[in-house]
């Protein structure tokens, strides 16, 4: 199944791909996304959806976590052993509300989640931020200097993290978490204030998935993960040297 619309509502961020077995709620999330201007399309297994996404490079997939085939869990590790995929978001969709699939889900490469029984609306939302996160994560002004720690660089304007001279592969998320606090060295966010700049859409989450996303940053900084200092009850903070 393959659901396209034009594209009204979306600016620089035009395809969406619906990774979902139930065909009624997969055409609805495509019908809510095109109505929000994104050119939709849908798949029903997980080998299904990595094809599209290959072929398509959409910039955010919604995933299922139950898929006929194989797991969503699965789906999203393939999409993110992509160099491609690196820029994508993906949020995942479940009918479990465990916490330990969520976390499982964010290391497997998520960004975002919802849990079934959800509200179209709220996942179109969800998609949204995600876009916006991509988009925004390298808007930069013209004139905006590089930001250095150490032997670390992240230049706004390129959108590229170095470290020591070698280029880092951040996903938006990651690299909008590290631009905020590279930014604004020494000042200690919360993690509402961080999931609230990072999302673009006031949601305050779960503190947890704020969590997921600077351990995963810091696993990417390799021997610059101490640039992130965490403020223990309180967030995280550029480490002032």
């Amino acid at each position: 199944m393959v659901a396209s619309g034009d594209h009204r509502a979306v600016t620089d961020v035009e395809r969406v791909v619906v990774i979902d077995d139930e065909d009624d709620l997969r055409g609805l999330i495509a019908f809510t996304l095109r109505d929000l201007g994104w050119e939709a399309h849908g798949a029903a297994t997980g080998e299904q959806g990595i094809a599209l996404v290959t072929s398509l490079r959409p910039s955010v997939v919604a995933l299922d976590l139950m898929l006929p085939d194989i797991s969503g869990i699965e789906v999203c590790r393939r999409l993110r052993a992509d160099p491609e995929n690196r820029g994508m978001g993906i949020v995942m969709v479940t009918a479990r509300g465990d916490e330990y699939d969520r976390l499982l889900g964010f290391e497997s490469g998520a960004d975002d989640y919802v849990v079934k029984p959800f509200s179209v609306k709220e996942l179109g939302l969800r998609v949204r931020a995600l876009a916006r996160s991509k988009v925004s994560a390298g808007a930069a002004s013209p004139n905006q200097a590089p930001f250095r720690w150490r032997g670390l660089l992240l230049d706004p304007l390129q959108h590229r993290v170095r470290a020591d001279g070698v280029e880092l592969l951040l996903r938006p998320v990651e690299f909008k978490v590290l631009l905020l606090l590279m930014s604004n060295p020494g000042r200690v966010f919360t993690r509402v204030e961080i999931a609230t700049v990072v999302l673009n859409d006031g949601r305050e989450g779960n503190p947890r998935t704020v969590d997921t996303h600077v351990s995963r940053l810091r696993e990417a900084l390799g021997p610059y993960a101490s640039a992130i200092e965490t403020v223990a009850g309180f967030g995280y903070r550029l480490e002032t040297e």
